[in-house]
């Protein structure tokens, strides 16, 4: 039947009426109602829709009857488009996008990385440059602006070095309000690479100078970028005449210095700082070298306020060629001219040798009588596992042995003291003489010389146990005999060589043979041997010396410390393990006999590392001594490891000698820098500095 014109014109209108306000867009029925207004897309086009409406409803064939009480046909369903089709299909695509764009940035930072690291292995290697393990561009920059003849500090400023170049001049006339940046070729800059010593890293700290990976380092950009900064500098200080001035340069750093530590430590206590002097300044026929000399050092050190001079008197100078009779005269010369500059003098009493040469060329070893004893009994001196003898100090296994011509090694070291006692006596009454320091070991300080570098050790070897010579084997049977077992006579044979590491030796391993029960028993007595020591020397110093102020230096054996054994710590005499306090029973005996205990600091580029093979952890043992130290009653001195030339060491060396937090109000008795002090004085930078540290000690 042929359906009617009108009847068709009403359908039509019927469905696009329908479709304009029923039709949903399908984009939306995908989203929930909470998501925001920008991601449901956008709003349906009532006119789109009414023409596609029609179109559907023209394309029935013309034939078609058409039922005017029939429902609309559904609408066509619509692929969603944009933001609407990302949100409708699944969040993940996004998502690993961004995933993808941070392993991205991971891979271009490790490629960076490793560019960065090449770098400077090839100017450790190749050219000599000391840098830190950790350094960044900053290092480098200032490594080779220091090789080029420029002093940098660890906040940026840099400036040309007075002794490696001129002063800069003022431009001329016609360039008035400009500088002309040039390449500057230094004739230091080759020495320089071969010379380049104790520098300063540059870590973290604010820097003026503001460098990129791609900065060009050739000397025209280092001169481009410190006259630059020269100009800064007038500008904040409006002188523009003496822009170009070292000495203006030299006060601006003495400026900042004294303005950063001034002010942090004024009124706190005093603190007297002592210098030591050179070894080669006595020779080895107990002779003054150079007496003009030694007066132009102390005019320095006088100059900086220094109170007082730190100077070793050996045992194989002043008694070198007959038992008990002591040569005193190049000592008597050096202290009167101590005397006329008004300072204290630290004595040192080493009863060790040292392989180190002075200004005076002086090898210095024990005495030649000792020598003449050792070649018929070798067993006098330390012995490691293999039979190797250590020469650089005797055994304290003969303490109570009349071995050296009639005389016990106690015997020994009491005569010398006593004889130096007698010499000097007024000048200890005077006032002249401060303190007195005893050498209880190898580099004078309280331990076993587990760590020669003359056998072949290198940092940071653990070191061997030295305890095979016949004298000490013999003490260690009898503490076996004791306890009942006497199979544990015996030094321990799984404990590595000189350069092992820890992991690798079964004695010093987590879980290792030193927690074992004979391991607890062997390093017992071990360190009771040193405790013993300790005990049977400073009673007789106690007496040779009727009240004077003694002290004793312990080492820092920093390395392996944040493992479970300890193991460097182990063999040189200190039992401290994880689980035990190897400290305290030596600093019980230090307080029984009222010394100072003399710890050591060391510089920033000791401090934790995160990929620090040895696992050293300096500040973390030198705490664990001076709080060990501190509940045992014992005044401490502080003494530094390394040339005072890095302004990173003076700020770590005043919060340990005065901690700022400490409710105790704790600080140190003295501090003590053991450097040549000519290299102390080189520059006005370093006088300059030197001068404001002083007076941070004084407060």
């Amino acid at each position: 039947m042929a359906s009617h014109p009108q009847l068709r014109l009403v359908g039509c209108a019927t469905s696009a009426f329908v479709a304009l306000f029923f039709y949903t867009p399908v984009s939306a029925s995908f989203l929930p109602a909470s998501a925001p207004a920008s991601c449901r897309g956008a709003p349906p086009n009532p006119r789109s829709q009414i023409g596609a409406g029609w179109r559907a409803m023209t394309t029935k064939h013309p034939h078609q009857d058409a039922d005017p009480a029939a429902s609309p046909p559904p609408p066509p369903s619509r692929r969603p488009r944009g933001l609407a089709s990302a949100a409708a299909s699944s969040p993940a695509p996004a998502l690993r996008s961004g995933e993808r764009e941070k392993e991205r940035t991971k891979l271009r930072e490790r490629h960076r990385r490793s560019i960065t690291s090449r770098m400077l292995a090839g100017l450790r290697q190749h050219g000599n440059f000391p840098l830190p393990a950790r350094a960044d561009m900053n290092d480098v920059l200032a490594a080779l602006a220091r090789a080029a003849g420029w002093t940098v500090h660890p906040d940026g400023t840099t400036f040309r070095s007075s002794s490696l170049s001129q002063p800069l001049l003022p431009p001329p006339a016609q360039f008035q309000g400009a500088f002309q940046a040039t390449s500057v070729e230094t004739p230091a800059f080759t020495n320089h690479l071969n010379s380049y010593a104790i520098r300063t890293p540059l870590d973290s700290q604010a820097s003026g100078l503001q460098t990129d990976d791609s900065l060009s380092l050739s000397p025209s950009s280092l001169d481009s970028v410190v006259v630059a900064e020269q100009s800064i500098k007038n500008e904040n200080y409006g002188n523009s005449s003496s822009a170009n001035s070292l000495s203006c340069m030299d006060s601006d750093q003495l400026m900042r210095a004294s303005a950063v530590w001034a002010g942090d430590y004024t009124r706190t206590p005093y603190i007297p700082v002592y210098a030591s002097l050179s070894m080669g300044i006595i020779n080895s026929y107990c002779q003054l070298v150079d007496p003009e000399a030694v007066r132009a050092e102390l005019r320095h050190l006088k100059s900086l306020n220094v109170d007082g001079v730190v100077v070793d008197c050996w045992w194989g100078i002043v008694e070198a060629w007959t038992p008990q009779k002591y040569e005193w005269s190049g000592y008597r010369d050096l202290f009167g001219i101590i005397k006329e500059f008004k300072l204290k003098v630290q004595v040192v009493l080493s009863f060790h040798g040292s392989e180190k040469c002075g200004s005076g060329d002086v090898l210095i070893s024990l005495p030649r009588w000792v020598m003449e004893i050792a070649q018929e009994n070798q067993d006098i001196f330390f012995t490691d596992r293999v039979g190797r003898r250590n020469t650089e100090c005797l055994s304290w296994g003969i303490d109570k042995e009349r071995v050296l011509r009639g005389r016990t090694g106690i015997e020994v070291y009491f005569d010398f003291m006593r004889s130096f006692h007698m010499e000097f006596r007024s000048l200890s009454e005077e006032g002249l003489i401060s303190a007195i320091e005893i050498g209880l070991g190898a580099s004078g300080e309280l331990r076993y010389p587990s760590c020669p570098e003359k056998m072949g050790w290198r940092y940071p070897g653990i070191g061997e146990f030295q305890c095979y010579d016949r004298y000490m084997q013999k003490n260690l049977r009898q503490a076996a005999l004791t306890r009942g077992h006497l199979f544990w006579a015996r030094g321990p044979d799984n404990a590595g060589y000189y350069n092992s590491r820890s992991h690798e030796t079964g004695f010093f391993c987590d879980g290792g043979d030193y927690d074992s029960y004979y391991g607890r028993f062997f390093l017992n007595w071990y360190s009771g041997i040193l405790v013993d020591h300790v005990d049977q020397v400073l009673s007789l110093a106690t007496l040779a010396f009727d009240g004077a102020v003694i002290m004793v230096k312990i080492p820092s054996m920093y390395w392996w410390y944040r493992t479970a054994s300890h193991a460097a710590e182990l063999t040189a005499g200190y039992y401290n393990p994880t689980n035990r306090d190897g400290y305290s029973p030596v600093f019980k005996m230090l307080k029984k006999h009222s010394v100072i205990l003399k710890v050591v600091c060391y510089g920033p580029e000791y401090t934790v590392q995160e990929n620090d093979e040895a696992f050293a952890d300096p500040e973390g043992l030198t705490w664990q001594v001076m709080n060990a130290a501190w509940d045992q009653g014992l005044s401490i001195s502080v003494e530094s490891a390394l040339p005072c030339l890095a302004n990173e060491m003076y700020p770590l060396i005043l919060d340990t000698a005065k901690p700022r937090n400490d409710p105790d109000r704790h600080h140190v008795s003295f501090f003590a820098y053991r450097q040549q002090t000519p290299f102390l004085l080189q520059g006005n930078v370093c006088f300059s500095e030197l001068e404001t540290f002083v007076k941070c000690m004084h407060g």
